[in-house]
């Protein structure tokens, strides 16, 4: 198998002093990504919440179909250039979750794993949001990022919450039962580093 020597292009890199690495996002590319992407969702931490723990061919033919989906956008978080993450970052008022509550044009939402069983439980989380959800924000028409994490994943809810999304109402969704979150351009500047 031929590997790609050249260095990946990132949507987005800062520093994180807290995790003492860069985390980075760049964009999905199937052909690099669909290995790692479909042993990720195999794992256990992920299956309850994901449900995507589909045969090769059933997870290559998702994943095409969202990368084609013009209202997301699929990222590979990074922490110094290792993949450690999967996110989707979505145009809120083109999703399921805009049929939720009045969805503003520019409200963008956010999905997200961590891959690696052994990278749970290391405090990797929320600087990995707050950093997404900056790169969000850089948007200056966005005024605010929803999320709808699964009402069982407290650990995740919590997550949410310290990077300053609001838990407004439980959704009932196709695939789950969420909590509808709201973080607001003005929290989150108040309570994150980001200008």
């Amino acid at each position: 198998m031929a590997h790609n020597t050249e260095s990946p292009v990132f949507s987005y890199r800062r520093y994180s002093p807290v995790l003492g690495q860069e985390i980075q996002f760049r964009k999905v590319i199937e052909t690099e990504d669909f290995s790692l992407l479909h042993e990720w969702m195999h794992n256990e931490h992920v299956i309850p919440f994901w449900q995507l723990n589909f045969s090769r061919e059933e997870y290559k033919n998702h994943l095409q179909k969202a990368l084609a989906d013009t209202h997301q956008s699929l990222y590979i978080g990074c922490l110094n250039g290792r993949s450690m993450s999967y996110w989707e970052a979505y145009w809120a008022a083109d999703d399921i979750i805009g049929r939720y509550y009045h969805a503003q044009p520019y409200d963008q939402g956010i999905h997200l794993l961590i891959g690696p069983e052994s990278d749970i439980g290391k405090g990797y989380a929320l600087p990995l949001l707050e950093e997404m959800t900056a790169f969000l924000f850089e948007d200056q028409r966005t005024t605010r990022v929803v999320a709808e994490p699964d009402i069982r994943n407290d650990k995740m809810i919590h997550v949410f919450k310290q990077c300053g999304f609001e838990p407004v109402k439980p959704v009932d969704l196709p695939d789950k039962r969420g909590l509808f979150m709201v973080c607001r351009r003005e929290t989150f500047e108040r309570m994150n580093r980001h200008e």
